[in-house]
């Protein structure tokens, strides 16, 4: 196992701390004192690691995306059927008001706030989100070659309308500060692939 070098746990502390920070003010409004307050470094220190805001900004974003992908897998990868596979993920939205990073689910913030300001992240998001719709589809399509699912089933379009729907519930549900409309939801989408279940 290797050890980190005492920089690189430096750089992974600021980096962790600065996530929350970034995933709820944005990358706008999120600032270098946000983080020296939170991380209780010097500016110094901090500029030590990165070259200014907008490196900070762009490996906050990196590091926000590469966790997010990885506690996703790591769920996906529990389930030992397609189903329990897609389940798996719907379940990972299941309590939008209390996310694993403060301030509601990073892919979806990001790709909001990126769309119009930021066009290099949004190119990254953009592949995130198109990987991630992949990952979902042939999950799907090894359900149909398994004879787990019927081939009335549209990979394509039950992943999209599922990740739309539940990216788009976190945001809803945070605003109404209520996680209800979110277990309908989850049962709704469930309840839709079990249809198509052989």
């Amino acid at each position: 196992m290797n050890m980190l070098t005492k920089a690189e746990r430096t750089k992974k502390f600021i980096l962790e701390t600065a996530a929350p920070i970034f995933n709820q003010k944005g990358i706008s409004g999120a600032n270098i004192d946000d983080v020296l307050a939170a991380t209780k470094l010097t500016k110094g220190c901090l500029y030590g690691h990165f070259e200014g805001k907008e490196d900070l900004a762009l490996q906050v974003v990196d590091h926000m995306l590469n966790t997010n992908g990885e506690k996703m897998l790591l769920t996906i990868s529990k389930g030992k059927t397609a189903k329990a596979k897609v389940f798996a993920f719907l379940d990972f939205y299941k309590d939008p008001l209390n996310t694993y990073l403060k301030g509601g689910c990073p892919v979806f913030n990001i790709a909001v706030e990126s769309d119009d300001n930021f066009p290099a992240i949004k190119e990254k998001i953009a592949g995130v989100i198109r990987h991630g719709q992949e990952l979902f589809v042939s999950i799907l399509n090894q359900g149909i070659a398994e004879g787990e699912f019927s081939e009335k089933l549209d990979p394509a379009i039950y992943a999209f309308k599922a990740v739309s729907a539940v990216e788009g519930a976190v945001v809803m549900c945070r605003a109404m500060n209520t996680a209800k409309p979110m277990a309908g939801l989850l049962r709704s989408l469930k309840a839709e692939l079990e249809s198509y279940a052989i």
